[in-house]
């Protein structure tokens, strides 16, 4: 016997066959319910789809082989083992019976142990069937919820590489980000043979600024000095990060000294046009940027950090000719000391309104 109670659905035009069979299934123990023709069986089925249905063929009305194919066509219906039991005998009915759904025939007269034989042998593989069905939808969830899983921990595990990369203040690259990107470009650049620059810019006298207005508006001063960066970049390639404290650093791939030197100084005109006042700065009334510039071809004998060095350099001699300036590295500006080198400028006003040099 199967594992739960099955109900079996018994339809024939013949009142005594409906009671003999009812009676063979009932004494081996399942529920039966019965039909005397095709329209009521269709419409006990819809009400309360059985386990099984032992349908006969020759009925007035809708017959076995039309109730059986318009119950395969609708989702009540299609999966219900249907066995045919008729008295005919032509292998062209048997077959009929197969092509229009059924999954079994036995021919009247019928044997009582082999109805309950091929009853219980359909009920199991029904059983076993709807069993697979439903572990098939369960692995199908699961596979479902695996995928939004994997789904959400992608975009966790992308966001959180974002943010391992990101400044939270500035939301510029951070230190990292600079690091790793300036690596791969100096090992790209080493095939390519092309230059590379660095900007290293720094915010004059940002000690003073945080004294005198305090730290959250040196957060601003510094948000507002990172946007002037980005759009004093604008279409360039390349990485503008914050390198440090009140320190931004532009990593400028394919970028020739020159080149990069008219980025710096258009990034030094938009900071001073953003007219953050400055009270505690003795260059100025405005916050200012002192910038330097270092521009390489890498190669392998040498390393990124000696183009760092360089533009600290450059930076440093900014600082120390009066800040407020562009310096490029030039032979005669050696890592970490300064010997007097001229100024760079592209020739536009310290203010983008075209006022007086702060």
């Amino acid at each position: 016997m199967t594992s739960f109670p099955c109900e079996i659905l018994v339809v024939d035009d013949t009142p005594n066959n409906l009671r003999l069979l009812s009676q063979i299934l009932r004494e081996a123990g399942y529920e039966v319910r019965s039909a005397l023709n095709g329209k009521m069986a269709f419409a006990s089925v819809q009400a309360s789809p059985p386990d099984l249905i032992l349908l006969d063929i020759q009925m007035p009305g809708l017959n076995g082989y039309e109730l059986c194919q318009r119950l395969r066509q609708t989702p009540f219906g299609m999966d219900i083992p249907i066995i045919f039991i008729s008295a005919l005998q032509n292998v062209q009915d048997r077959v009929k019976a197969f092509e229009v759904g059924g999954v079994d025939y036995i021919l009247k007269p019928f044997y009582p142990q082999e109805v309950l034989a091929r009853v219980q042998i359909h009920l199991t593989v029904s059983q076993q069937q709807r069993h697979l069905k439903a572990k098939n939808l369960e692995l199908q969830r699961e596979v479902e919820r695996r995928r939004q899983v994997e789904l959400l921990l992608y975009e966790t595990n992308q966001e959180l590489e974002r943010l391992s990369n990101l400044d939270g203040l500035t939301q510029l690259a951070n230190r990292r980000r600079f690091d790793r990107y300036l690596w791969e470009m100096w090992q790209l650049l080493q095939i390519d043979q092309g230059c590379l620059s660095l900007i290293l810019c720094d915010v004059d006298f940002f000690k003073r600024y945080n004294d005198a207005y305090g730290h959250p508006a040196g957060d601003r001063c510094l948000q507002h000095v990172a946007q002037a960066l980005i759009s004093g970049v604008h279409q360039a390639t390349g990485l503008t990060a914050r390198y440090g404290g009140e320190e931004f650093a532009i990593i400028l791939p394919h970028a020739a000294s020159y080149e990069a030197q008219m980025t710096a100084e258009r990034i030094r005109h938009l900071v001073c046009g953003l007219e953050l006042e400055h009270i505690k700065s003795p260059i100025a009334q405005w916050v200012t940027l002192s910038l330097g510039v270092s521009t390489m071809v890498p190669e392998v004998q040498i390393s990124p950090q000696q183009l760092i060095a360089k533009a600290d350099a450059a930076l440093y001699a900014a600082k120390t000719q009066g800040r407020n300036q562009v310096v490029v590295w030039t032979a005669q500006i050696p890592p970490g000391g300064y010997k007097s080198a001229p100024s760079v400028s592209d020739g536009l006003p310290d203010r983008l309104d075209g006022g007086q040099q702060p």
